[in-house]
């Protein structure tokens, strides 16, 4: 929990001072790289849950297999749209990015991902920390569960 609390307080600075300061296109991609990481956290925290509980043996060491275990131990809605961007960011660094609007109000970076275009400007990453906050609430009483 410790981890993720770290993560997610960087994430935060990254998001309310940085991004507020300097808008550009390398400081949004630096959060979703902090945002992957309280993913990754997260994964193994309820892993490790699952372990606990005598659902899982262990707990594998590929990123890909641990997402796909937590998609079928969690089925919570929350769980599966957090687990499609964590997908999305673990493909971020091998992805043509274009950065658009820096040092202005309404910088973007878009993302060209087999042929479609995605674009993330200031709006959706709002949208991203909410989501990114309920999950690691999500995660925290899961974990807090008997």
């Amino acid at each position: 929990m410790k981890e993720i609390k770290r993560e997610q307080k960087m994430a935060d600075h990254l998001f309310y001072v940085s991004l507020k300061y300097t808008k550009s296109g390398d400081v949004i991609l630096n959060l979703i790289k902090r945002w992957e990481m309280v993913v990754h956290h997260c994964i193994f925290l309820l892993l490790k849950k699952s372990k606990k509980k005598k659902s899982i043996t262990i707990v594998p060491s590929a990123p890909k297999a641990k997402e796909l275990l937590v998609r079928r131990y969690y089925r919570d809605p929350i769980v599966k749209k957090v687990l499609d961007y964590y997908a999305l960011f673990r493909r971020m660094p091998n992805l043509e990015k274009i950065k658009e609007h820096e040092f202005r109000k309404n910088v973007a970076v878009r993302v060209i991902d087999a042929g479609k275009e995605i674009e993330i400007n200031m709006e959706k990453l709002k949208k991203f920390y909410e989501l990114f906050n309920d999950f690691v609430r999500y995660c925290e009483k899961v974990y807090a569960r008997k």
